[in-house]
């Protein structure tokens, strides 16, 4: 009898702890994914940056985490999905700084339709990247002094290609000529893929980009990235000078892509989020990957410091526009 008591005892703990681990798991596998919009398509450098956090985030979490892909409108229809989701803490938005600064300062409220300040709550920034000055092989140039005077002695080519109108290259391209004392006009592309083609071919003598787009054409020689904007040189490519460090003052930083989550969500849920990203981004795998496959330096900031960076950017590039005269097409 006290051999089956036993045994009967036994069999009760068993039960109770895989009922337990059996509602766990059950609860781990009803838990609402979280989803990651990216305002791009599948393949650009938003994406790969939300899909390798999202990647480490469902082991830190414990939770399903998706990229929901919603291009359209430079980043502004994932933005506007943003702002109408549930603020529970399921839906987060990835995107770099050009979504959400320029459209801001460009865009009357009732285009826009959302504000970055009142709509959007900053979960924490998570990566920087340098945007370069490249110049074709066939301007024959080195550094940036070499390249103005290059400029003004073949005025009908002063030009710089950008991925596109009213976003951080073309105004960075505006500030880097007036600093220079060179009138540049910019030459817009529908994206980096066209614009380094023109690089490649010599129809194009100079560009304003993302440095990781163009970085494997300069390792190979076909082009020449002169200096970077940014205070202090990239860790992503340390051997390139920044455009102050040659003379032209050019008061423009780093590129960088954050995270944000619909305005009113929970503290406890940003928090979570917020944690979770800054023990992502401290992996070493994870920052290899986004260093040497994504040519992104992982940068994690929390959300006030990311809301202190965004106010400032505001700030900085509003009077730059405005000075610009640029009007984007409603």
């Amino acid at each position: 009898m006290a051999i089956f008591s036993k045994l009967r005892r036994t069999g009760i703990v068993l039960a109770a702890g895989l009922g337990i681990g059996w509602a766990a798991m059950t609860a781990a596998q009803e838990r609402q994914p979280i989803r990651l919009l990216v305002g791009f398509p599948p393949g650009g450098s938003t994406d790969t940056v939300a899909r390798i956090l999202a990647d480490k985030l469902r082991i830190v979490l414990d939770q399903p985490v998706v990229v929901d892909n919603r291009p359209g409108a430079g980043g502004r229809l994932a933005t506007g999905m943003l702002k109408n989701s549930t603020p529970d803490g399921s839906t987060y938005m990835v995107a770099p700084n050009a979504t959400a600064i320029f459209p801001t300062l460009l865009y009357p409220p009732a285009a826009l339709r959302y504000d970055l300040l009142t709509d959007l709550a900053p979960v924490a920034m998570v990566v920087s990247y340098p945007l370069a000055l490249v110049v074709s092989t066939r301007v024959g140039v080195s550094n940036v002094n070499e390249y103005v005077a290059w400029v003004k002695a073949h005025p009908k080519e002063a030009v710089f290609g950008t991925a596109g109108l009213g976003g951080q290259t073309h105004f960075t391209g505006l500030q880097f000529g007036k600093a220079a004392g060179v009138a540049l006009n910019v030459v817009p592309y529908k994206g980096n893929g066209p614009l380094t083609t023109d690089l490649l071919g010599g129809q194009l003598a100079a560009a304003v980009m993302t440095a990781g787009d163009i970085l494997p054409h300069q390792r190979s020689g076909r082009v020449k990235v002169i200096g970077v904007f940014a205070a202090k040189r990239s860790p992503l490519m340390p051997e390139v000078p920044t455009v102050a460090e040659q003379g032209v003052k050019v008061d423009a930083a780093e590129a960088w892509a954050a995270v944000w989550a619909p305005a009113r969500t929970p503290k406890a849920e940003i928090e979570r989020m917020q944690a979770a990203l800054g023990k992502v981004l401290a992996m070493p795998e994870v920052q290899h990957t986004l260093t040497q496959n994504a040519t992104q330096h992982p940068d994690f900031r929390p959300a006030a410091e990311l809301d202190r960076l965004q106010r400032s950017e505001l700030a900085y590039w509003g009077p730059v526009i405005k000075a610009s005269g640029f009007t984007p097409e409603q």
